[in-house]
C-alpha cells in the first residue's frame, strides 16, 4: 500500500518548549517502530522546525493545546489518526501485523476510538474479536476513568475533533472531555498493544506476541524517573546518542526544564505572606 493511499495518519503532537525531547523520541521510535506499517507519519510542532526520521514536519502555529490540535487535524486528509506525543518513548518492538489488521478493521467497522495503552484506570468487557492475540475489548464507560486521554490511541479524526473545545489546555480537555464522553456513552474499544509505563495487560488476551511498551519521560517540563532507562540505552549507542545521553543526564541530575532552565523554587503560602509583609515594610 502506498503512502498516498493510506487512510491513517500517525501524528506526534509536540510543543516547541519540549524541543529537547525530539531527539529522544526519534532515537527510540526509530529503533522500535516498523515503518512498513501502512500509515503516513507527521511530527507536529508549533513554529519551530524538526527533523525526525521518516516523519513530515507539520506546524500548527502558536496557541492553546486544543486549538493547535484542531488546526493540525483539520489540515490532514487521512480519516484516522494514531495519536502520540513527543515524550512517549518506545522501549519495545511493535507488531506490524497488528497495526495493519487494526487499521483495516477500524475503517471497515467505523470505529471511533481504540485505546492502545494498558492502564488500571480502564475497565473492559471481553469480546470475541482478537488481533494477533490481543482481545479488542469494549470499554466499560461508566466504570472507567479518563475516557478522554492523550495516550496512544487510534481515533477517527472527526470524532476526535468533536472532543476538542477551543481554548482547552490538555488537563481541562481530559477532565471535561471525559465528562462529555460519559454523557455521550459511545462505543470505545481497547487493546493491550502498549504497556504504558510498564503496566500489565488488563484484558483476557491469547498470549499476544510482540507487545510493545512506552514510557512517558516528562513531568512538569522536566525529565522524570522514566528517563533513566533511556539514558542508559543511549550511552551504548552512536557518538551522537552518547552526547545526547550526557545532556539528558545533566538535565535529570539538575532537575532542569526542557529548555535548560532551573525550575523555580516553590514558596509556601506562609513564606509568600512573610515576603509580602517585608516588601511592604521595605517600601
Amino acid at each position: 500500500m502506498s503512502i498516498a493511499n493510506n487512510n491513517v495518519a500517525l501524528l506526534v503532537h509536540a510543543c516547541d518548549r519540549y524541543e529537547f525531547l525530539y531527539k529522544g523520541f526519534d532515537y527510540t521510535f526509530s529503533a522500535n517502530w516498523d515503518f512498513n506499517i501502512p500509515c503516513s507519519y507527521y511530527f507536529a510542532t508549533e513554529v519551530k522546525s524538526a527533523e525526525v526520521t521518516c516523519f513530515t514536519n507539520i506546524k500548527s502555529g502558536a496557541g492553546e493545546w486544543a486549538d493547535r490540535l484542531i488546526t493540525l487535524l483539520t489540515g490532514l486528509e487521512e480519516e484516522y489518526v494514531l495519536y502520540f506525543q513527543e515524550d512517549m518513548w518506545l522501549n519495545k518492538t511493535v507488531n506490524a501485523k497488528f497495526f495493519s489488521a487494526l487499521f483495516e478493521q477500524a475503517i471497515e467497522n467505523d470505529w471511533q476510538q481504540v485505546k492502545l495503552h494498558s492502564a488500571s484506570v480502564y475497565k473492559t468487557k471481553e469480546t470475541t474479536n482478537f488481533i494477533e492475540g490481543f482481545n479488542i475489548s469494549e470499554l466499560d464507560n461508566e466504570a472507567s476513568q479518563f475516557l478522554m486521554s492523550h495516550q496512544v490511541t487510534l481515533w477517527k479524526k472527526d470524532f476526535l475533533l468533536a472532543q476538542l473545545h477551543k481554548k482547552e489546555h490538555p488537563w481541562r480537555n481530559e477532565r471535561k472531555g471525559t465528562k462529555r464522553l460519559k454523557k455521550l456513552n459511545p462505543l470505545i474499544l481497547h487493546a493491550d498493544c502498549f504497556a504504558e509505563n510498564g503496566a500489565a495487560e488488563i484484558n483476557k488476551n491469547k498470549n499476544p506476541s510482540l507487545r510493545s511498551e512506552y514510557y512517558a519521560v516528562s513531568f512538569n517540563s522536566t525529565l522524570n524517573h522514566n528517563a533513566a532507562r533511556f539514558i542508559e540505552i543511549l550511552k551504548s549507542g552512536s557518538q551522537t546518542q552518547k552526547e545526547y545521553a550526557a545532556e539528558l543526564q545533566n538535565h535529570y541530575d539538575n532537575n532542569l526544564t526542557h529548555d535548560g532552565k532551573e525550575r523555580p523554587k516553590k514558596v509556601d503560602v506562609f513564606k509568600q505572606f512573610k515576603n509580602f509583609i517585608q516588601k511592604r515594610i521595605g517600601n
